[in-house]
């Protein structure tokens, strides 16, 4: 791996934060992911500077501060630029929930301040000019392709237990191969993880799974065992992973993370109902579990009506399915199946739709969708007021179920979906 940190970080707000650090008489630097990017040449995302000063001292030399972490010795400082995150130099006491130090003690060395990070590759300093402080081997890892704890990794993971989640990140992001007393040491600690948070998991498995790498991702998870050691324990079978090898390299061609999460979702082949659960237990939001699950509800359905012994027609279970699930869920269905390879020696349900159904769905789906003229009540040509109206009748539950019928009907074009004929449809179910 050719690297390069000779150009330094080119932010004009950085430089001026260390500059005026350096001007009264403290060491400043660019610290952590921002000085591991411009090695590797990538673009840079959030800018950590660490310093020999106090906070109270940073405080004094800018006029625009927010004390947003005085107990670990971080400052934000506002600058025209932008938000710079300021952190004294400090040493960590012994952490608490292998998660958080219990206390922290500010040092005045910048190799002891490194000393405490996770990894060599973020155990990097950088001073304006472009002058890299590497005390650890960082940049000799980073060009070795390997990812190694700093200092002991038994002692790094029994402090922070989200370390081996972010190790497999890493490795996968930056396509690292871990150091092997790296991957031991999580391999050995992999039980912390049950300390961890579900919403701290939720959110590495995020970064993996929308990262450039996601099936690398999913094959070190299965390697380290970690998803077995969740504070929550998924009903989910991870190990069908390996059936689909194949198919997890196709998740990263998905450009949303939706997409990508229904991919690998449907290729456990468990009902929708337990991923939905599973996504809650992951702290997901309500928005974001139900888009996933959706799409697999849609193709649970589809399947479901094609398998009886009497299947309606698909294009008919396909469009109802849409109005159902939802519009959006139909078309994020179309682009999985896109990108799904063939499965020849493959069994399962899974795999007999891909071969009984998905092949007439890749072909007349799309069409099939624009023939819709509605999915949704919101875009049905009448209103339950309209219909409580034209039927003389209070709202009540009979309403909704109405309407519904009123949208499917309309949506298969048995009815025009126009004011009039509804409510002549309506007046007639009555």
């Amino acid at each position: 791996m050719k690297l390069d940190a000779s150009k330094g970080i080119k932010d004009p707000g950085a430089a001026e934060v260390l500059g005026r650090l350096a001007e009264a008489g403290y060491e400043a630097y660019l610290v952590g992911g921002c000085v591991r990017d411009a090695v590797l040449g990538r673009s840079i995302k959030d800018i950590d500077i660490a310093t020999s000063a106090l906070p109270e001292q940073v405080m004094e030399i800018f006029h625009r501060t927010v004390p947003t972490g005085l107990q670990h010795g971080t400052v934000t400082v506002l600058m025209p630029q932008g938000m710079y995150e300021v952190t004294t130099f400090r040493k960590e006491a012994a952490y608490e929930g292998f998660r958080r130090p219990a206390s922290v003690a500010y040092i005045s060395d910048l190799t002891e301040d490194l000393k405490r990070r996770d990894f060599t590759m973020n155990a990097m300093a950088m001073n304006v000019a472009g002058v890299l402080q590497d005390p650890y081997g960082g940049q000799a890892d980073l060009a070795a392709g390997l990812l190694r704890c700093v200092g002991i990794a038994e002692e790094r993971f029994g402090e922070d237990a989200l370390r081996m989640l972010r190790c497999i990140r890493f490795a996968s992001t930056y396509d690292l191969e871990i150091e092997a007393s790296t991957w031991q040491a999580l391999l050995a600690n992999a039980p912390l993880l049950r300390h961890i948070a579900m919403e701290r998991v939720r959110s590495e498995l995020q970064r993996m799974v929308e990262g450039p790498a996601p099936a690398r991702a999913v094959r070190l998870l299965l390697a380290s065992g970690l998803l077995a050691n969740l504070k929550k324990q998924l009903p989910l079978p991870y190990e069908a992973w390996l059936a689909w090898d194949d198919a997890l390299d196709v998740v990263s061609a998905l450009e949303e993370q939706h997409d990508r999460w229904a991919m690998l979702l449907m290729l456990l082949e468990v009902p929708s109902d337990v991923v939905r659960a599973a996504l809650q237990d992951l702290t997901f939001s309500r928005a974001d579990g139900t888009a996933v699950a959706e799409v697999l509800a849609l193709r649970e359905a589809i399947a479901a009506q094609v398998a009886v012994e009497d299947p309606a027609p698909l294009e008919r279970v396909w469009k109802l399915g849409a109005v159902r699930r939802g519009e959006a869920a139909a078309r994020a269905l179309l682009r999985l199946l896109r990108e799904l390879p063939q499965v020849e020696g493959k069994r399962g349900r899974l795999a007999r739709f891909l071969e009984e159904t998905a092949p007439a769905l890749l072909r007349r789906g799309e069409a099939w969708l624009k023939e819709v003229p509605c999915f949704s009540l919101k875009e049905l040509a009448i209103s339950g007021q309209d219909v409580a109206v034209a039927l003389d009748r209070q709202p009540g539950p009979w309403m909704g179920r109405l309407l519904q019928d009123l949208l499917e009907r309309a949506a298969l074009g048995e009815i025009p979906n126009e004011r009039e004929a509804l409510i002549d449809a309506a007046q007639a179910a009555k």
